[in-house]
């Protein structure tokens, strides 16, 4: 069964939606999601875990996401209906959001990795996978905003292989009231923003652009296609050290670790993890590739 909900977060969902049941989905690093089942549709609630080692700033990441959440529905950045409710409970803060019907990344991605897996539905699906997501992100940059945590953990794939972004809790914008950013999964850390963590102090705000999302993009792309991470680094490297394998561009080469040949999907993760910002892809020009 797992731990229960915040009383609070589903008492005022069934004031709304009546009756609800619910199943827990995670519980890991001070927070929790649940998958609510109620009569009109599934949602997704997620709270803080207040009793967790490494529970620090949860509460107000969860509140932090809930204000971008607004802002961007404001902004016709995300659907308004995505964001359903929010507020506080005995323990911190609790946030729901629309129910997404996806398969992880890594999971989507699987029969690809093998060898077997050169298929044009294979090559259909990871090209319409990358254009779908690059399409949910461009509204974002539209608006002046960067996701700031796109990975394969954040992206799921519906069962027509579009690609859809979820945890907008670290996205940075134009606004300055916000925890600081210190980067999110190493692995899908752009090389700008390596760099700028590791130039800076820890309570020092570092800023991300949309160009670090297409970096996000073709990293995660890399990594759940060949199942290899991009930096070239081994699982018990220290953080700063792989961060500095990432912001000096070192990286594995695509054909050294590719499960089969797909040049213009090659071509879309080379440029995607083009060293330069400024000439990465946008995330329109991703949404509108073609081989």
């Amino acid at each position: 069964m797992g731990a229960a909900p915040p009383p609070e977060a589903l008492e005022a969902l069934e004031r709304r939606f009546g009756t609800v049941a619910h199943d827990l989905l995670s519980d890991r690093r001070g927070s929790r999601a649940w998958k609510i089942t109620t009569p009109r549709a599934p949602l997704v609630l997620k709270a803080n875990a207040p009793e967790h080692d490494g529970a620090r700033n949860k509460a107000a990441e969860m509140e932090q996401e809930d204000r971008h959440l607004l802002v961007l529905a404001e902004a016709a950045a995300i659907r308004p209906s995505y964001r359903i409710d929010a507020g506080a409970w005995g323990g911190g803060r609790w946030l729901a959001v629309e129910w997404v019907d996806g398969a992880p990344l890594w999971r989507a991605l699987a029969p690809t990795r093998e060898d077997t897996g050169n298929t044009t539905a294979h090559r259909a699906l990871l090209l319409r996978l990358a254009q779908t997501w690059a399409a949910r992100l461009a509204p974002m940059h539209a608006a002046g905003w960067a996701h700031a945590d796109v990975q394969p953990t954040n992206t799921l794939v519906d069962p027509d292989g579009a690609g859809h972004v979820i945890d907008y809790a670290l996205a940075c914008g134009p606004d300055t009231a916000r925890l600081p950013y210190r980067g999110a999964l190493t692995h899908t850390t752009a090389p700008e923003i390596a760099d700028a963590i590791l130039s800076t102090a820890d309570n020092v705000h570092v800023q991300t652009n949309p160009p670090a999302d297409i970096w996000g993009l073709g990293a995660s792309l890399f990594w759940c296609w060949t199942g290899h991470r991009p930096g070239i680094y081994e699982d018990d490297t220290p953080r700063p050290d792989k961060l500095r394998t990432l912001a000096q561009g070192k990286l594995h080469g695509l054909q050294d670790v590719q499960p089969w040949p797909f040049p213009a999907l090659e071509e879309l993760i080379a440029a995607c993890l083009t060293p330069d910002p400024d000439q990465r892809p946008t995330a329109a020009e991703v949404t509108a590739w073609s081989p």
